[in-house]
């Protein structure tokens, strides 16, 4: 589905749908699955996929086990291995929303420029722009931003990058017609995309001729890739015996959930991960000098833990520098550090990650006013307060405007799809609520929403992330965690089992009074009906 034309007239939705991945696709289905079908999802891709969509660099691949990184309620008997390529995973979400029968209602190659509350009409002015120059806009009861915290790569500031003459791209933008075979390249970064891009880039660069360096800021801790590829045999005792499947799911999410304890509370039971991350690195390198300036100098879990069984050897090989001294400029044709070294390259590839505390979506969506001040931007209550939501989902002055993977929701250990699920859950509770009461709009209030954040940065005050010696982007620039959730998973979801009426405040006609129409239910269904 595609508008490429101009429209002047809204067009009336229920809810509107932002992004496409995971989130958007699992917002979308649940919420069709509820008779909410008069919805729409916009998406700025050609495609559904989000991260997995435009995350195509070489090498690509998840570092959650798949059997965990994927729908509850679409499961896939037929990964190759316990961590999927990217390949797999686009083609899993293609066949997901192929099979769901909401694709009439996305909208592809299109881009939220701005979310207007108009308080008269009570609903979201939302303006959009296509690929092609097109403009639409919609009036919606609801906005449901799943954009993901991952979908903005962001650039490194570093002076003089705007004058590299060669091929520069971000690894999540990927270059395919980039001529690499026999080039000097070099890789900003050695982060979680770096630590895959790295080994296959030595390969090829090594095979012609080429040279590769990589810029670390700072070491990241690297554990063994414990990989298994699913036999035959395997994958069609997944497919006809599903209850098997769902056993072994449930075996890989407990056994994730162990490793809270080492984030939250005691970093030292992460000890047999240090270990087995310094073997790790004994066994990929033997020059000492290397190991050293590889080897991090903070606790393991400060920044994420990676996987791999080839980065450490890429490092070691002949035609790999590893280059730890700050980068002072970048010229026409080389890298300058600040020793006063002078790098030649061809080709710059910047592998560092994306905007995760200041969000994109937060530029382009104007709440309502208060007593007190006009209506802002929601970056512009985020400078007051921190990046911050009640239950990672909603936020005072934006009435009717959810978050799928919002502020603080991010995960250490498990799979990003358990907490979209549980969002999910929670939004289409809210929305049932409004519809079973026929409340115009519901907004948290100050209070929940302070009370949350304030035990939340509690919480997260004596976790790794904050203890552990390191800068990560898990911090905005106050140091403040606006990134990750401090406790379990399990926790999380039972938070976020029912909607807490009582931490909102609404507008529109009493309890008493149901809604009327095709989506109405005289009351709000229980906890055992959502889940059937």
């Amino acid at each position: 589905m595609n508008r490429a034309s101009t429209s002047t007239t809204p067009h009336v939705v229920d809810h509107l749908i932002i992004g496409a991945g995971f989130g958007g696709l699992c917002a979308a289905i649940k919420l069709d699955e509820d008779g909410e079908r008069d919805f729409v999802v916009i998406e700025k891709g050609a495609d559904v996929g989000g991260t997995w969509r435009d995350n195509t660099y070489p090498g690509a691949a998840c570092d959650v086990p798949s059997q965990l990184y994927s729908f509850s309620f679409a499961p896939n008997p037929d990964w190759s291995m316990s961590y999927s390529p990217q390949p797999e995973i686009q083609a899993y979400i293609r066949k997901v929303a192929d099979r769901s029968g909401t694709l009439d209602r996305f909208v592809f190659d299109t881009e939220v420029t701005g979310a207007t509350w108009d308080e008269s009409a009570q609903r979201w002015l939302v303006e959009t722009r296509s690929a092609t120059g097109g403009t639409a806009s919609y009036a919606a009861r609801t906005v449901i931003a799943a954009a993901g915290a991952l979908s903005e790569p962001k650039l490194p500031d570093i002076d003089g990058i705007g004058d590299f003459a060669g091929q520069i791209f971000h690894s999540a933008r990927w270059d395919h017609t980039a001529d690499l075979d026999g080039k000097r390249v070099a890789v900003i970064g050695t982060g979680a995309s770096a630590i895959q891009i790295v080994p296959e880039l030595q390969e090829r660069l090594a095979a012609t001729g080429g040279h590769l360096d990589v810029y670390q800021r700072t070491a990241p801790w690297v554990i063994p890739r414990n990989e298994h590829h699913y036999s035959r045999l395997e994958k069609a005792a997944f497919r006809h015996l599903p209850g098997l499947q769902r056993l072994v799911r449930t075996a890989v999410y407990w056994g994730r959930e162990l490793y809270v304890p080492a984030f939250t509370w005691q970093p030292r039971l992460a000890a047999p991960a240090k270990a087995a991350a310094r073997r790790n690195i004994a066994t990929g390198i033997d020059d000492p000098d290397l190991r050293a300036q590889v080897t991090p100098d903070y606790e393991i879990g400060c920044k994420r833990i990676l996987i791999s069984n080839a980065y450490y050897p890429a490092l070691a090989a002949d035609n790999v520098e590893v280059v730890t001294d700050r980068i002072e400029r970048i010229t026409a044709d080389s890298i300058r550090t600040a020793d006063g070294t002078e790098r030649p390259i061809d080709v710059l590839i910047v592998a560092t990650g994306f905007y995760t505390t200041d969000l994109p979506i937060s530029h382009r969506v104007r709440g309502r006013a208060t007593s007190s001040r006009p209506a802002r931007l929601m970056s512009e209550r985020f400078a007051e307060t921190g990046t911050a939501a009640y239950k990672g989902t909603t936020v005072p002055e934006f009435p009717n405007f959810f978050f799928v993977v919002g502020p603080n929701t991010g995960l250490g250990h498990s799979s990003m799809v358990f907490i979209i699920e549980s969002q999910v859950r929670y939004l289409t509770e809210a929305i049932r609520t409004m519809r079973a009461h026929d409340y115009a709009t519901v907004e948290p209030s100050e209070t929940a929403f302070a009370e949350w954040n304030d035990d939340l940065q509690r919480r997260l005050a004596p976790t790794v992330w904050l203890s552990g010696g390191c800068s990560s982007w898990y911090l905005d620039e106050h140091g403040r965690n606006t990134t990750l959730w401090p406790r379990t998973t399990y926790t999380f979801r039972g938070l976020l089992r029912d909607f807490d009426l009582d931490a909102y405040v609404v507008t529109g006609p009493s309890r008493s009074t149901p809604a009327a129409g095709p989506s109405a239910r005289t009351s709000v269904p229980s906890t055992q009906e959502v889940n059937a």
